[in-house]
């Protein structure tokens, strides 16, 4: 399993929101590149990098950090975050993006999402399925959009979609574990029959202890992306490098 820690940006800054809410608004650090390196150093591969002032207004906004990272590292970076037009999709991936996530273009524009999907391949294009009591969110999770969250990733898995980073925003950001039941059931309703693609599933939000890796994996998560715990020292850097080497 792909160990993925996140930098959320605000304004050019590191910070950390609960359940999605702006208002909860924690800076960690003004230097974001400053916290990529230091995970870089612990022997970590990959990055979510999520532009939440993008989320908010509709439109890349943070490409100059993704740059700055993605120029002064070799992290894997994964981009999210108010990606809706082709324009913005072209920035990221100039900008040193490797994969995006697409969220609310999914739900609001599919037509352009699958335009994504065939002129990038599914390789590139990860589905962001944030959700609250199973149903989608959108619009930096200020919006539901009344989807229900499983049959919404099988849609896309239908056509070729085979990256998911999922959210459970109740989860996000409150140190009290992820949706395992959630994870397992997206896991085995997506994995059967012949003519879908297995699902990447990559685990989001609520990730508080070391203990709570190794079950994940155990499920069948690709990956897990780590946020608020490493921020808190509820994770060591040092136990995910040692996690990683052990593999």
């Amino acid at each position: 399993m792909r160990i993925i820690p996140a930098i959320d940006i605000i304004d050019g800054k590191c910070v950390r929101l609960s359940k999605g809410d702006y208002d909860t608004k924690k800076i960690y650090n003004e230097n974001p590149l400053e916290v990529a390196k230091e995970f870089e150093a612990h022997g970590i591969e990959y990055l979510h990098l999520v532009d939440l002032d993008g989320a908010k207004s509709k439109h890349i906004v943070n490409h100059k950090v993704l740059e700055q990272i993605a120029s002064q590292t070799n992290l894997k970076i994964d981009f999210g975050g108010g990606l809706k037009t082709n324009a913005d999709l072209k920035i990221a991936f100039d900008s040193g993006a490797y994969q995006i996530t697409g969220g609310s273009i999914a739900v609001k524009d599919q037509d352009t999402f699958l335009g994504w999907l065939e002129t990038y391949g599914a390789e590139k294009i990860i589905l962001g399925a944030d959700a609250l009591n199973e149903k989608v969110a959108v619009s930096g999770w200020q919006e539901d959009s009344k989807q229900k969250l499983i049959p919404f990733i099988q849609a896309y898995q239908k056509k070729g979609v085979v990256y998911v980073i999922c959210t459970d925003i109740s989860k996000d950001g409150m140190l009290q574990g992820p949706s395992f039941d959630l994870y397992e059931r997206i896991l085995n309703e997506t994995g059967q029959g012949v003519a879908r693609s297995k699902i990447n599933l990559i685990a989001s939000g609520g990730i508080s202890t070391f203990d709570e890796l190794p079950k994940l994996a155990e499920l069948g998560c690709e990956g897990t992306i780590i946020g608020k715990a490493i921020y808190e020292n509820r994770i060591s850097l040092k136990q995910l490098e040692d996690y990683i080497l052990s593999k």
